[in-house]
């Protein structure tokens, strides 16, 4: 059984009616107090170890920033450090070399490449990928008379794979990617087990997870084996990425200690057995987001407030009664600690906890930044109306249409509330603006939540409707257009599709906010994809997100 019923038995001294509370029979953490014990652990060598990656960091700024004969060596260059994820510790150069390409072009296309699938693939992603537009009309002369794709094409894996990757950066009105994912997933799929070693891998994993979709330092984490079984990589590069990966993991380890320690005092798994313990998983989340080390102030506040998040929902979907939810709702628009009076006492210790971390946050930013904790305020309030919005629905026994379920589902995902926050702990590049910014619903932050929404509802309705669920999108078109769950599901995927066409114009130039801002709500939007691809990975941690956060805050890179 999914759920199960549990009733809260009367005493005997006041005679209460029972209290019948639903019970989803969440998995426990499996991480238990493993990564308490990471604070005292870092490496008596860390200093060294630093040293010898900034040599080598000198090393690799010299291939990058000498002269080539042929562009496309500079872009190759450019690709393995993205795919290393080391590019960070050179972003001016690549924005430099990205910018007077971007120009080049313009004024005359790259006619020697121009037969070059792979090279003119890349070049395409690349720029994309930097937030320059560049023309898909150069993919037309891979075309035959008849208007297919060549045949002589499919003889390349490696262009094929460069074409594949690109396509995943198309916006709206691009028929000739839409045509080109579809030519080349087909014939990938098809020959991907007879190439040999170490492009079958990378297109077998291409497949499952495109590079503009996964999370940055996944993504390098699986590139360390293929870059090192290429025999023409770079044993300078390839040792700076390693050691500069488990750098960053051991300052990663720090971080979460922390966080798992405050987790671990709030004692949350025995005053509040009824969530989802996922505290581990939240700081992983939020790695996704950001990963740099000037970023720390960032993933602590984040980390904090997804899993407040995520304690909040699941006291408004699994056990609270309607009662008691109306009254943390006015709670929370009150707040105040005074406002714990009225709670029964499972909802004190949350509210209590939720007005730490934000007070915390105060302290984080400070008083010159104080309004910032403002919006983030009034984000969550947004939040947990939405939540209150759905409890009424499930009350109600209320199926919403599509438009009505929409309107309050995008807030309900979270991905607002966490683009809001995300911009608290980033620093002087955030203005008063980026807030505003945030708050007006833009349609970078809302395909960002549509992606959210539908990706959760399509890999977890089934076991939400099963334990007693307001109706997902899934249950909502269904029953608005009379369609099959196959075609709703079908339906929604089209529409996370083209909220991907929406992120992919938005992170063109000229953004309206600077580019780390919209990095981070891509990157949102990226977490999705990975932890809710096949299933709800988050709910069900034991599985997909055991491997990514071992991979990324366990195990070190071997050297």
């Amino acid at each position: 059984m999914y759920s199960q019923v549990s009733a809260v038995a009367a005493t005997a001294k006041n005679d209460m009616p029972q209290i019948i509370r639903r019970s989803a029979n969440f998995q426990p953490s499996i991480w238990g107090d493993r990564f308490l014990t990471y604070a005292s652990e870092f490496l008596e060598t860390e200093n060294n170890l630093k040293q010898q990656v900034q040599e080598l960091k000198e090393e690799v700024m010299c291939m990058l920033t000498s002269p080539v004969e042929k562009p496309y060596q500079k872009l190759n260059l450019i690709d393995v450090l993205q795919r290393l994820g080391v590019s960070y510790h050179f972003e001016n150069e690549i924005e430099k070399f990205l910018q007077q390409l971007h120009r080049t072009l313009l004024d005359h296309d790259d006619q020697e490449n121009d037969d070059d699938l792979y090279t003119v693939a890349l070049q395409f992603r690349l720029l994309r990928q930097q937030g320059y537009y560049i023309s898909c009309d150069k993919f037309t002369k891979f075309k035959d008379s008849n208007g297919n794709f060549k045949d002589s094409l499919i003889n390349d894996a490696r262009a094929m794979l460069s074409l594949y990757e690109a396509t995943h950066l198309r916006v709206h009105g691009e028929d000739i990617l839409d045509e080109a994912l579809v030519f080349t997933t087909t014939h990938l799929e098809f020959i991907a087990s007879h190439l040999s070693t170490p492009l079958a891998a990378q297109v077998s994993h291409a497949l499952k997870q495109p590079i503009h979709k996964g999370l940055p330092r996944l993504e390098a984490r699986h590139y360390f084996s293929i870059y090192q079984e290429d025999s023409s990589h770079d044993k300078v590069l390839h040792t700076f990425a390693k050691l500069d990966f488990n750098i960053l993991q051991k300052m990663h380890q720090k971080e979460l200690s922390d966080i798992a320690r405050w987790w671990k005092e709030l004692n949350f798994s025995k005053k509040l057995p009824f969530i989802r313990d996922r505290v581990i998983e939240c700081y992983f989340w939020i790695l996704g987001v950001f990963f740099e080390p000037e970023y720390f102030h960032a993933r602590r506040i984040l980390t904090k407030v997804i899993a407040m998040t995520s304690t909040i929902d699941d006291i408004y979907d699994v056990y609270g009664t309607f009662e008691e939810i109306e009254l943390f709702t006015e709670a929370i628009e009150r707040w105040d600690i005074s406002a714990t009076d009225q709670l029964p006492e499972y909802m004190k210790v949350c509210y209590q906890a939720l007005l730490d971390v934000y007070c915390e946050m105060e302290e984080i930013v400070g008083e010159r930044r104080s309004d910032r904790v403002k919006y983030a305020i009034e984000a969550m309030k947004n939040q947990v109306r939405a939540y209150f919005d759905e409890a009424k629905w499930f009350h109600k026994k209320y199926i919403p249409t599509m438009d009505e379920y929409m309107e309050i589902a995008l807030a309900t995902s979270g991905y607002s509330l966490l683009a809001t926050t995300s911009l608290v702990g980033m620093g002087d590049i955030v203005t008063n603006d980026s807030f505003k910014w945030v708050f007006s619903k833009p349609k970078m932050v809302r395909a960002c939540t549509v992606v959210a929404r539908l990706m959760d509802d399509i890999v977890s309705h089934k076991f939400e409707q099963e334990r007693g669920h307001t109706a997902s999108a899934v249950e909502c078109y269904m029953a608005q257009y009379g369609a099959t769950e196959e075609d709703a599901i079908n339906e929604l995927r089209k529409q996370v599709t083209n909220a991907w066409k929406d992120i992919n114009e938005e992170c063109l130039y000229p953004t309206i906010v600077s580019k780390p801002i919209i990095m981070s709500i891509l990157n949102l939007t990226r977490v999705m994809d990975v932890v809710y691809k096949d299933e709800d990975g988050y709910t069900n941690a034991g599985i997909v997100l055991k491997d990514f956060v071992t991979s990324l805050l366990v195990d070190p890179v071997p050297l």
